[in-house]
């Protein structure tokens, strides 16, 4: 990781108003690391030459220094080993990383989970048990610390040793959403908090679709649980697919439209997963290894309303036609599975049984 002079080096060319990647990545073509930029200033277009040299600049990379000189944080820069290989092959690696936590995952073989933030239990279930089976097999998960699917997979993620990586489209130094601070904090003490965003950066539009970039690039694979036609968790996929990627996708009811992002993904070629060891199979070296030997499963018969509910969303209604039940007697019911963790409420009346 870039340090002394290198590091102040890389905070002013990367902090300095106007000074673009594309161009920062000429200059670097042309004089090397930044201490010979710098060292070359005369060299410079005398715009960017003031730039540099002026007062915002400096107290920028000043503040950025203070908040590195903290315990757990790093610069990793494109020059430094500790540059993760695989951002390497994407057409736009950033220069920098900001970092919060355990650098040494960015070595390690990594899979992206992404879906819906606005995931059904069921969804959420799915990413997070995955992602432990991933994380037990030694796999860190990247995932975007968004809501739903995201925040499943961190979670996940840091209950095996593998652990996780949160991709932010902020300043590493702040959290988006902020409901997810706790989770945020867990990440930095077990994990890793990491965003190419200058510190202070605010949570706008334009990031996420870079910062989808890295989590994909950052990965070998990229699963997707739960994802609408317009979900950003495509833009992740298809990222994944250009950056030669495998896209794996888990298929869902054909009636949800959480279900309409992943089943046009395996159409367009991504693989249909329907285990953890579906996914395993495709990573070399990799395999699944149970955490815990499975709890007897409740008979349905031991609750006859699971036996009309189906696999599908189901509302209170349809319930009573299926059951001969009445409203009252279905409602009753659905309170007792729903309590018991075996069904889940969802938006608009409906409910659906969990596994």
């Amino acid at each position: 990781m870039a340090r002394g002079p290198d590091l102040e080096g890389w905070l002013r060319l990367t902090l300095a108003p106007g000074l673009g990647v594309a161009a920062l990545r000429t200059l670097l073509g042309r004089f090397g690391l930044p201490e010979q930029i710098l060292a070359n200033r005369e060299a410079l277009p005398p715009q960017i030459a003031r730039t540099l040299d002026s007062e915002p600049v400096s107290s920028a990379v000043a503040l950025a220094l203070d908040w590195l000189a903290q315990p757990g944080r790093a610069l990793v820069t494109l020059a430094d080993a500790e540059y993760p290989r695989l951002l390497l092959e994407i057409p736009d690696p950033p220069l920098v990383l900001y970092c919060r936590g355990r650098v040494e995952l960015l070595a390690q073989p990594s899979l992206a989970v992404v879906g819906s933030r606005n995931a059904t239990p069921q969804g959420k279930r799915d990413a997070e048990s995955f992602s432990r089976v991933f994380s037990t097999a030694g796999i860190t998960i990247v995932s975007g610390l968004a809501q739903g699917v995201d925040a499943a997979a961190h979670r996940g993620g840091l209950a095996g040793a593998g652990s996780t990586i949160a991709v932010l489209g902020t300043g590493v130094d702040r959290v988006y959403p902020q409901s997810n601070a706790a989770l945020a904090a867990e990440i930095e003490r077990d994990g890793l908090l990491l965003s190419e965003f200058a510190l202070g950066t605010r949570a706008l539009p334009h990031h996420f679709p870079r910062r989808n970039r890295l989590i994909s690039g950052l990965s070998q694979g990229c699963l997707v649980i739960e994802a609408a036609l317009a979900s950003g968790s495509l833009i992740t996929a298809r990222a994944a697919a250009e950056q030669g990627r495998d896209v794996f996708a888990l298929p869902g009811s054909i009636h949800s439209p959480l279900s309409k992002g992943c089943h046009a993904l395996i159409k367009s070629g991504a693989k249909l997963v329907e285990s953890a060891d579906d996914v395993l199979a495709e990573l070399p070296g990799f395999r699944a290894r149970p955490l815990v030997a499975p709890a007897p499963a409740t008979s349905d018969s031991a609750q006859p309303l699971l036996v009309h509910m189906g696999e599908d969303p189901v509302d209170v209604d349809s319930l009573c036609a299926r059951s001969g039940m009445t409203a009252a007697q279905v409602s009753a019911q659905l309170l007792s599975l729903e309590l018991a963790s075996r069904v889940a409420a969802l938006p608009s009346g409906l409910y659906q049984k969990l596994h």
